[in-house]
């Protein structure tokens, strides 16, 4: 949970001038956006286990909160495409805010029910208007300056982003994991017992989402009262629609679709099963031994010498998220200025496939610094991939926008296989999957660092 350079093209003065203008004042509620999405979005982590545990889910069944989630990336993209290029920019946002809010309302009545479907329901609804605020927040916070700092402008958002997703997990612990998450055995419990038991415990996980709802309506009722200025620079019409895949011949989009799928795949794999993999008793679990003695991580061991509930597991994904919060701040400034994105991007990818075998084949503190240190490496990619699949696409901006939100799905699709391969052969070996999405990412950054921006394929241009 995640996740523009010369996004408009050439522009004429008066419009650089009168976008400029726009950011003074416009820039600060679109960040507050990033911040609202990440937030609600890494409170999935702490959903996943409590949900895992309280319907008795194996590994992949329990992913499919994440499938329910990031599928309507790829449902909702497109549709949400064609939306912005009638209605505007504000006024998208404004419909991603109210459907996002819908959807955290209905955990009220998935949790009264006490049925896995309901959550699963309630969690797709607020994908859809998270889609719908990405496909306009990202091209527009880009937009709203000069084209040469767009890297900048989207790295310092998702810095935003990242510091609700840092937040995110305390109080998903806090709040959802507070009871913990292995349920009364249902073999020796009355089934009416566990029925009370199942929504009660449901109930908990309702209270963050409609508070998160309260935030979100407050924010529509702001863009609601921006929607007329006609300052906001306008994205193109009749752009959008099954006419945005022909966008797909550029190789330089296309794999950035691909590279953003296997990115949103490879994180959200990592942070879903972060909780069950630090409370592996080879890690950080509850089995005294190695992992409570003293080693040379000390910040992390003076936070949680050990962990001994899922809440305290649940508040160390924080961390994770953390990292990735303190290297967008450093990626939307210093490295940019001395690094090309795409040798960036491809060595970021290569760091964090590197880490998460670490972790895998090590045991204790070793293998969580090395796990949390992936969110370091994490944070630049999203921004620099969607940056650099989007360069020179000018007025078709938002239409090559609608496709790489429409790729989020990756966050769907991989961490579910991840899942799969968890309950075949352990957590720690199932790590392959995110450590192969890595690589197949340092390679686009090395393609989009060789080959020019706009590129068509001449076999597939049309006559």
């Amino acid at each position: 949970m995640g996740q523009t350079a010369s996004p408009v093209g050439a522009r004429a003065p008066g419009a650089l001038a009168t976008a400029a203008g726009v950011a003074t004042w416009l820039v600060p509620f679109v960040v507050m956006l990033f911040f609202a999405w990440g937030f609600a979005t890494v409170m999935i982590d702490t959903l996943i286990p409590k949900l895992k545990g309280l319907f008795a889910l194996n590994y992949a069944q329990a992913m499919l909160t994440q499938f329910a989630f990031f599928i309507a990336y790829f449902v909702i993209s497109v549709p949400a495409g064609m939306l912005l290029s009638r209605i505007g920019y504000l006024r998208g946002i404004v419909a991603g805010l109210v459907v996002m809010a819908l959807g955290c309302l209905m955990f009220a009545p998935a949790a009264s029910a006490g049925v896995y479907w309901g959550f699963l329901a309630a969690l797709f609804i607020m994908a859809a208007g998270i889609t719908t605020l990405q496909v306009a927040a990202n091209p527009l916070i880009a937009i709203l300056g000069s084209p040469d700092k767009s890297h900048f402008r989207l790295n310092l958002a998702q810095a935003f982003n990242s510091l609700g997703t840092f937040i995110g997990p305390f109080i998903g612990a806090a709040v959802i994991l507070r009871s913990g998450v292995t349920p009364p055995d249902p073999k020796t419990t009355p089934p009416a017992l566990l029925e009370s038991y199942r929504v009660t415990e449901a109930h908990a996980v309702q209270a963050p989402f409609l508070g998160i709802a309260i935030g979100l309506i407050a924010l529509a009722v702001i863009f609601w009262l921006f929607r007329n200025n006609t300052a906001v620079p306008a994205p193109a019409r009749n752009e959008t629609g099954l006419a945005s895949f022909r966008l797909l011949r550029r190789p330089r989009l296309a794999l950035g679709v691909l590279a953003i799928f296997l990115y949103v795949g490879a994180e959200v794999s990592i942070g879903s099963l972060m909780v069950n993999y630090l409370l592996q008793p080879k890690i950080l679990g509850h089995t005294a031994g190695v992992a409570c003695h003293p080693v040379a991580f000390d910040l992390l061991r003076v936070f949680y010498p050990c962990l001994h509930t899922a809440q305290d597991a649940g508040k160390m994904v924080s961390f994770y998220w953390g990292a990735a919060m303190v290297g967008r701040l450093i990626g939307s400034g210093a490295l940019f200025l001395r690094a090309p994105a795409g040798r960036l991007l491809s060595l970021c990818a290569l760091a964090a496939g590197l880490l998460v075998a670490v972790s895998a084949a090590s045991t204790g503190w070793t293998a969580v610094a090395a796990i949390i240190a992936v969110g370091l490496f994490n944070s630049i990619m999203f921004p620099t991939i969607f940056t650099l699949a989007i360069d020179g696409m000018g007025p078709k901006t938002p239409q090559a926008s609608s496709l790489l939100c429409m790729a989020i799905v990756g966050g769907a699709i991989i961490p579910f296989i991840t899942g799969a391969t968890a309950d075949v052969v352990g957590l720690s070996l199932a790590f392959a999957v995110p450590i192969a999405c890595y690589a197949l990412v340092a390679l686009y950054g090395q393609f989009s660092h060789s080959r020019p921006a706009g590129e068509v394929a001449p076999a597939m241009t049309a006559p």
